[in-house]
């Protein structure tokens, strides 16, 4: 019994670290994923995204995988986005016209999260 609330006390734990290191956001989806800045022609398939001149920092952001959770919407087209869960995408893409904060998601990705009639949502997001 004792170690059973030992464990559960961790995992509650976890979780909350994981959500305060969180980072709000913003995210939009784009829909051609070849060629990247950063491997060019090669697929790298539809958990990718195009990362904010911020967090893409000069490439040096290729290849590295955030988890990304959909937290609501940005305008009163849909009024609820979200969809349960949380996806991990990898960095494929520069999105030049991104705000600091923000990820273009492949629409695989993106509908995995919102609905992408919502074309924009607020996210938080962690390495």
């Amino acid at each position: 019994m004792a170690i059973e609330r030992v464990l559960i006390l961790a995992l509650v734990a976890s979780c909350l670290i994981s959500m305060s290191t969180a980072i709000p956001g913003q995210a939009t989806f784009y829909t051609t994923y070849v060629p990247s800045s950063c491997y060019g022609f090669q697929d790298q398939g539809t958990m990718i995204a195009a990362a904010s001149p911020a967090i893409f920092n000069n490439r040096a952001a290729c290849g590295r995988r955030y988890r990304i959770r959909c937290t609501g919407r940005t305008n009163l087209g849909v009024l609820q986005p979200c969809r349960n869960g949380e996806i991990t995408v990898r960095v494929v893409d520069l999105c030049p016209g991104c705000q600091a904060n923000q990820f273009d998601l492949s629409q695989e990705a993106f509908s995995m999260i919102a609905d992408p009639n919502a074309g924009r949502i607020l996210i938080e997001y962690n390495e």
